[in-house]
């Protein structure tokens, strides 16, 4: 294991009717609140109406930011940003999904800058302040309700980055009601399962010796998701398994399942490259994806993908090799997200192989990458290749 320090500062507000909470946190931090939210679903659940209810008891004064995209653009935030220093905003309030919660922080870091939001995107600068922000989460996906990480996307020159400033652009709070998911739509919940469980694969892949726990912890997680997301889809407005869920996507990336190592995280840089071009959905690409990239890396550590296809996918050992017994792990994971109905090719989404080469260089703009096995250039056109 490595050292570590440990510190999460968002305070996670969790279970059934937990809205009120608002009222005891909001004001903390100020009168003047921007709404962040997204395509409108909020406002045909009765979320928007509950939250505005509540900020209008407060006596705050309410602005609006709608429209954030699925994968949010940075000309979305600059639209936050303006109205940010235009009229003096506080706090931020993201009442949304993972994407809504990014734009949220990206708006919160380029409030307090002087200069432009992409530069902390494109790694140029790091945010050193940002504005108090808050979530009510409505999907349970990306774990950015309990994280200082972001993704943006900037449309114009076709890049999508990663990014984040601890602790500044950590939620002050997040309100997790396993009610507000109820109306998540079917292809919704089966891309927040793919995306939860990719973020515990990215950390489950790493090459640090002597994490029993860890491992365990992640295998935990995964095992969960696997028993828990056929019963889910069955029944969607299920509070018990909609509950399940919501908790296992924030446990996946809080930083918990990562103390002690440094995951991989390569598969979400290719994905990010995939759909800065395409803009398709963040996780039906990493499903796509993901088993290309393990086949693809298996041989550098054999016996993690061994052990996750005994501990997760309860693969037989008994007369097969190693390898084996990997190789199978990987194919009950296609098999499980395919039995969801997550996309398994590129060309579900009718991509084909012309925007290669230009995907592998995005992938790489900030040179060879990937804590499990460095990639280069090669390697991404590679699995990119194998995702056809």
């Amino acid at each position: 294991m490595q050292n570590f320090t440990y510190h999460n500062p968002t305070k996670l507000i969790f279970g059934k009717g937990q809205l009120e909470q608002l009222k005891h946190e909001i004001p903390q931090y100020g009168k003047k609140v921007l709404v962040v939210y997204g395509g409108g679903s909020i406002k045909r659940n009765g979320i928007y109406d509950k939250v505005m209810s509540i900020l209008k008891e407060l006596e705050c004064e309410v602005f609006e930011l709608a429209g954030v995209e699925p994968n949010p653009r940075l000309s979305t935030a600059h639209k936050g940003i303006d109205i940010c220093k235009k009229e003096g905003i506080e706090f931020l309030l993201a009442v949304g999904g993972g994407s809504v919660i990014d734009c949220t922080k990206a708006i919160a870091a380029g409030a307090k800058y002087d200069g432009d939001v992409w530069d902390f995107v494109s790694r140029k600068k790091v945010a050193e302040d940002a504005l108090p922000l808050g979530t009510v989460l409505t999907l349970a996906a990306t774990g950015s309700e309990m994280n200082a990480g972001s993704v943006i996307t900037n449309w114009e020159t076709k890049e999508k980055y990663g990014w984040g400033s601890a602790p500044h652009t950590f939620p002050k709070f997040s309100i997790l009601d396993p009610e507000h998911t109820f109306s998540v739509p079917r292809d919704q919940t089966i891309y927040g399962i793919v995306d939860m469980m990719s973020h515990v694969f990215e950390q489950y892949f790493h090459q640090v010796d002597n994490t029993p726990l860890q491992d365990r912890m992640c295998e935990g997680v995964l095992r969960t998701v696997i028993e828990t997301a056929p019963k889910l889809l069955d029944n969607l407005e299920s509070y018990e398994h909609r509950e399940t869920i919501l908790y296992n996507g924030t446990i996946a990336l809080n930083g918990m399942l990562q103390m002690g190592y440094r995951g991989d995280w390569a598969t979400h840089n290719i994905e990010h490259a995939v759909s800065a071009i395409y803009d398709i959905p963040h996780a039906g690409g990493l499903a796509i994806l993901f088993p290309n990239w393990m086949k693809y890396t298996l041989d550098e550590n054999v016996g993690r993908f061994k052990q996750l296809a005994v501990r997760v996918f309860d693969v037989c050992e008994e007369g097969k090799s190693d390898r084996e017994v990997a190789l199978e792990g990987i194919e009950k994971l296609r098999e499980f997200w395919n039995s969801l109905g997550a996309p398994n090719r590129l060309a579900d989404y009718d991509i084909d192989d012309e925007n290669i080469e230009v995907m592998a260089e995005k992938t790489v703009a900030f040179g060879e990458f990937g804590n499990f096995k460095t990639l280069n250039k090669e390697d991404v056109v590679e699995i990119l290749k194998a995702s056809l």
